[in-house]
């Protein structure tokens, strides 16, 4: 199977690369601009790289190629960045996914797994969300990724393309150095000596998923190319900021001591989120093996291993 992986050498997309690759039913090529993550975060795994823009009609024409499917990590991922600069991030998850399956459809790859999100789509709702609940973004970035998930059923419906849209909750793992999720943020701040902010009183509460788990179902996706619409991808378990941080202090111990300061809630952050993986457990055999401890102390482990 000829897979691309657009954003392959961002986190998720690197972890996804390391696993698909330790297999050979994949060949995978890879199309980045480098903006956040850098070929050389790749280097050690086979695949063919592109650098190129998923707005860019003749790299997306590049890279789609010989293609069988497409898994779709590109994006402005962050939430706060999408509150500052909105138009930046409609051009990158709008336009630029739009202009990616216009092109999928037109060289006849009709295969798609694509990243959306889960708490930013539904807005501020007593969790777990799942996927019948009606979308109230509450941010822009949450607006890009429900526009995405418009876009996937149009064309699914329209070009008979097989699209599947699946949710992420709050992703972590190795090669996440360059994130601005809490996990790898509060990891740096630690390793640097610095004090942990925490925006709200810790008590607001995110479904912490290890990025194995997510490459798992990622690649069950790929062998599964009836399972689409949308699927949540978590854990169902909702942790609070605090208990994160308690975990991170098992991990660190005494040898990396840290304080902690609380400052203003943020706008456009929820404050409570959790998903219902029911429905990813029955159409994709989903099952999400890694604890919330042991997944830190894995993170933790590799972010030692990178300081030099």
């Amino acid at each position: 199977m000829n897979v691309l992986i657009t954003g392959g050498a961002g986190f998720i997309g690197t972890n996804l690369l390391a696993f698909l690759t330790e297999s050979e039913q994949f060949s995978v090529r890879v199309l980045d601009n480098e903006i956040m993550g850098k070929r050389e975060h790749i280097a050690a795994f086979s695949c063919d790289f592109i650098e190129g823009d998923i707005r860019s009609e003749k790299d997306v024409e590049r890279a789609l190629y010989g293609m069988d499917v497409v898994v779709h990590l590109a994006a402005d991922t962050r939430v706060m960045d999408s509150i500052e600069d909105p138009t930046k991030n409609f051009e990158h998850n709008v336009i630029g996914s739009f202009q990616l399956m216009n092109k999928m459809r037109q060289m006849k790859v009709n295969r798609l797994v694509c990243a959306s999100t889960g708490g930013a789509i539904i807005g501020d709702v007593p969790p777990p969300v799942h996927e019948e609940m009606v979308p109230k973004p509450a941010s822009p970035y949450g607006a890009s990724k429900l526009a995405l998930e418009g876009y996937c059923s149009a064309f699914s419906q329209s070009f008979n393309m097989s699209c599947l849209a699946l949710r992420f909750s709050n992703v972590y793992g190795p090669y996440s150095f360059h994130k601005g999720s809490a996990v790898a943020a509060f990891i740096r701040q630690i390793l640097n000596g610095d004090t942990l902010i925490v925006y709200g009183d810790g008590n607001q509460t995110r479904d912490f998923v290890y990025s194995q788990d997510v490459a798992t179902a990622i690649r069950d996706a790929l062998l599964n190319p009836g399972v689409a619409g949308v699927l949540q991808l978590g854990t169902g378990v909702e942790t609070s900021i605090n208990q994160l941080i308690e975990a991170l202090r098992k991990v660190a111990g005494s040898k990396y001591p840290f304080n902690v300061e609380y400052r203003d809630h943020r706008a456009g952050e929820i404050l409570y989120s959790c998903c219902d993986v029911s429905k990813a457990r029955l159409e994709l055999k989903y099952n999400p093996e890694t604890e919330l401890l042991n997944g830190i102390q894995k993170t933790w482990d590799w972010f030692l291993s990178q300081r030099n």
